[in-house]
């Protein structure tokens, strides 16, 4: 699957029973690691290669790869925000939460609206990996924003511009770039054949 990669001309917006359950089972899945990388955050933010402040967002590309994923593997309107959204919710529902209470949900609505404004740019036709760090790296932007405001607001804004390119890094490698290959290897396993990209890993085969 390349970066020209797509789907057919024009998109469709009805969702099967199938894409439903894969959103849903994305995100619970993503949810729970979602908790687990926020009970790790807190000590490795704490490490010295993060005395920087804002380089602490270099982290932040794992909570913006479900997005990139239920974009890549549904491919229909609503699918990356729906993912990203859900995983936020269950990573809040889990026994002790995580350390940032509601505001997970908020993080989880701008993470997932842009990725999804990516996939929505390029009208729902293209899923091929520039296309994949492009979402990642609009959800980590998004998100980014929304941290100044929320967490960061008494912070200069040579900090937050700081803050803003570690997060996009982070963004694309991990959201981006991990996400894409993380799709292309659920592909080649054989459990994506009822979706566009476990068919176009058969053809590439």
């Amino acid at each position: 699957m390349s970066s020209a990669t797509t789907s057919k001309p024009g998109f469709d917006v009805r969702y099967r029973t199938i894409d439903l359950v894969t959103i849903t089972t994305l995100g619970v899945a993503f949810g729970v690691i979602f908790w687990g990388w926020g009970k790790l955050y807190e000590p490795l933010s704490g490490l010295a290669v993060f005395s920087f402040p804002p380089s602490s967002a270099l982290l932040g590309g794992v909570w913006l790869t479900a997005g990139v994923v239920g974009g890549l593997i549904v491919r229909k309107p609503g699918a990356a925000f729906a993912t990203e959204f859900i995983a936020a919710a269950v990573s809040s529902f889990i026994v002790g939460g995580t350390q940032w209470g509601w505001g997970v949900y908020a993080s989880g609505f701008w993470q997932g609206l842009g990725a999804e404004l990516i996939f929505l740019l390029f009208f729902y036709r293209r899923w091929g990996v520039l296309v994949a760090a492009l979402a990642g790296a609009a959800a980590a932007a998004f998100e980014a924003v929304y941290e100044w405001t929320s967490y960061y607001s008494s912070w200069d804004m040579d900090y937050k511009l700081a803050h803003l390119g570690f997060f996009v890094v982070s963004g694309v490698v991990v959201a981006g770039l991990g996400g894409f290959a993380l799709v292309k290897a659920l592909a080649r396993a054989g459990v994506l054949d009822a979706f566009p990209a476990g068919r176009e890993q058969a053809v590439e085969v």
